[in-house]
């Protein structure tokens, strides 16, 4: 529901009479809560909000906040809590574990699956279909999810465990979670009975765990291993690594250390490789005089740079999954500030070199210093590029709106072209348009034709080709395209992308010239690619700002090097030939004699 951003439509104060409604509206909904507990989360007069969102599907739903953190959201009149609702109140909603690498799953937008679910000697919550659960993970009470039970438990243990078990509406780490103040989930210990059960369990199937776990006082004693990915997505590198040492220091075997290191899963040892380059690339590769900097050049020009021999970087597999993540647990750690300078692409634009995780970070052995490699500077940027992936969009327009009712999308809803196909299709089955002669022909109804035809044409036409009828209904939306950068969240644009402008110009002593425009719109550092030019051409190549645009600049460069540029773009950059215009301008290469 929330693994992608939505758009707010407003947002208003609630008032008195509205809060002691939406007070007993809570208690209906949960009436496990008490008098103080209802209180508590739709208080009196602290800040309490009312949000009308859009969603990424065009769904409209509300939002309730308090202290701008969103505590419950509301879709077609029922009260859902979210995270940080059920982190103050763990046991309001019956609760089921999963495993924690799940997590990153059900944030990006999966189902919880039965055969993720854990089945503790206890047994299941007993729930029915529709009752709304939480979910969370193995040896932590705190939710990490709110869903809806697919089935009752009664089905679940009858099917063996296999098929969708739990409809996820919101998780830790989506983007409703994200419009609060993204705090961390706090650690609660299982309750007596099923730590005693779990560590029984743990007792039988692990090797090499300390006897008598579950009675201590650290519930962080009662995580998984797996659990790590979460510690360490909550933890800076440093503190992890301190909690680490303090652990092996009670133990007294520096042996013990070994194993914990080598036993880390996989996304652990990337989120350790990523803290890693970030602080070496920080240290040695970055200049204040290099700020502001994009944060897609100092990925790959600089953190891949610093990955060592044998490694390499990949967002995906680590617990972030986008680098916009990333860098917003650095920022959160004051590192580093992100800003979003040009629309759609953020930049770092400060950085705090005396910060004490920057200062202590040892560079590893094997590299050299910071002003050796650089030769090999532009072969890495070449290298480490990633074509952003680009996606036409279409949004419904004030005319069109009549067409798109019956679907349940409004004015302003964004829809993929399969998803407009799909709406067409399903609304004239429904009613029954298709012509009875010629199924290759739609007949056109009243919608369809104040929708879709021009005046001249309504008293004309009455049928038309499907074909035509898809084309026109594109031809009428609101064009709008979504970018997704490497490692970043993806980004809806209006419009449709400028493509990379290259055109040839005269300067004085007829020499010519190759400017080229819009290389930030596809995530590209124009002064990269003025440099990386000048040394494949031996030519003067330079920056300057796009004629009435203040945040556009275009490199120049001189002589007609177009060849070069569609080698560079086409084949190094592997940039679709349809985003690039202006390569019939190459020169014609005469014929060897």
């Amino acid at each position: 529901m929330f693994s992608r951003a939505f758009r707010v439509r407003s947002n208003t104060a609630i008032k008195g009479s509205d809060r002691r409604k939406l007070r007993a509206d809570v208690a209906a909904a949960f009436p496990s809560l008490s008098a103080d507990q209802l209180t508590e989360l739709i208080p009196n007069k602290e800040e309490l909000n009312v949000i009308k969102i859009y969603s990424h599907k065009g769904e409209a739903l509300t939002v309730y906040t308090n202290n701008k953190n969103p505590i419950l959201f509301e879709i077609e009149k029922v009260l859902y809590p979210t995270v940080y609702t059920l982190w103050v109140y763990p046991d309001l909603l019956p609760a089921f574990s999963t495993w924690p690498p799940v997590l990153q799953k059900l944030a990006g937008g999966a189902d919880l699956m039965l055969p993720g679910v854990v089945v503790p000697s206890s047994g299941l919550p007993q729930v029915e279909q529709g009752t709304l659960c939480a979910v969370t993970l193995l040896g932590n009470r705190a939710p990490v999810a709110v869903g809806v039970a697919t089935m009752s438990t009664a089905e679940m243990l009858a099917a063996g465990m296999k098929g969708k078990g739990f409809a996820v509406l919101h998780t830790y780490m989506d983007h409703l979670w994200e419009y609060g103040d993204k705090s961390y989930p706090p650690t609660l210990a299982p309750l007596v009975t099923d730590t005693t059960e779990e560590s029984t369990e743990d007792e039988e199937e692990t090797e090499g765990k300390e006897p008598g776990g579950s009675s201590s006082p650290d519930p962080l004693q009662h995580l998984d291993v797996g659990d790590l990915s979460l510690k360490e997505t909550l933890m800076g590198k440093e503190e992890l690594s301190e909690n680490r040492a303090a652990e092996t220091a009670q133990d007294g075997s520096t042996e013990v250390q070994q194993e914990a290191e080598d036993s880390r899963t996989p996304q652990e040892q990337m989120d350790a490789l990523f803290h890693q380059c970030f602080f070496h690339a920080l240290k040695c590769k970055v200049k204040k005089s290099d700020l502001p900097l994009l944060t897609s050049t100092f990925l790959r020009s600089h953190m891949f740079s610093c990955c060592p021999a044998g490694q390499q970087l990949d967002i995906k597999k680590s617990s972030y999954k986008k680098f916009s993540k990333f860098l917003q647990c650095m920022q959160q750690q004051k590192i580093l500030q992100v800003k979003e300078l040009n629309k759609g692409v953020e930049s770092i634009v400060e950085v705090d070199w005396k910060h004490p995780d920057v200062r202590t970070f040892a560079v590893p052995e094997g590299f050299a210093s910071a002003s050796a490699g650089q030769d090999s500077k532009s072969e890495d940027r070449e290298q480490s590029y990633h074509a952003p992936e680009i996606i036409p969009l279409y949004g419904v327009s004030t005319k069109l709106m009549p067409l798109f009712q019956e679907s349940g999308h409004k004015k302003g809803s964004i829809l993929s072209s399969s998803e407009v196909r799909n709406i067409i299709i399903n609304y004239v089955k429904t009613n029954e348009l298709v012509d009875e002669t010629n199924k290759n022909f739609v007949k056109v109804n009243a919608i369809l034709c104040d929708c879709l035809l021009d005046k001249s044409e309504q008293d004309e036409i009455s049928n038309l080709k499907w074909d035509d009828l898809l084309s026109r209904c594109l031809e009428r939306l609101q064009p709008l395209h979504q970018v997704t950068f490497y490692g970043q969240e993806p980004i809806v644009r209006k419009g449709n992308i400028e493509p990379i402008d290259i055109t040839i110009a005269q300067r004085s002593s007829n020499k010519k010239v190759t400017i080229i425009k819009n290389l930030e719109l596809y995530g590209l550092d124009p002064q990269c690619v003025a440099n990386i030019l000048q040394q494949k051409v031996q030519a003067s190549a330079t920056i300057t700002p796009v004629p009435g645009l203040r945040d556009r600049v275009q490199v120049q460069i001189q002589g007609n090097q177009i060849h070069h540029l569609a080698k560079m773009l086409l084949e190094e950059y592997q940039l679709p030939r349809k985003y690039i215009q202006g390569l019939e301008k190459a020169p014609k290469l005469g014929r060897k004699k």
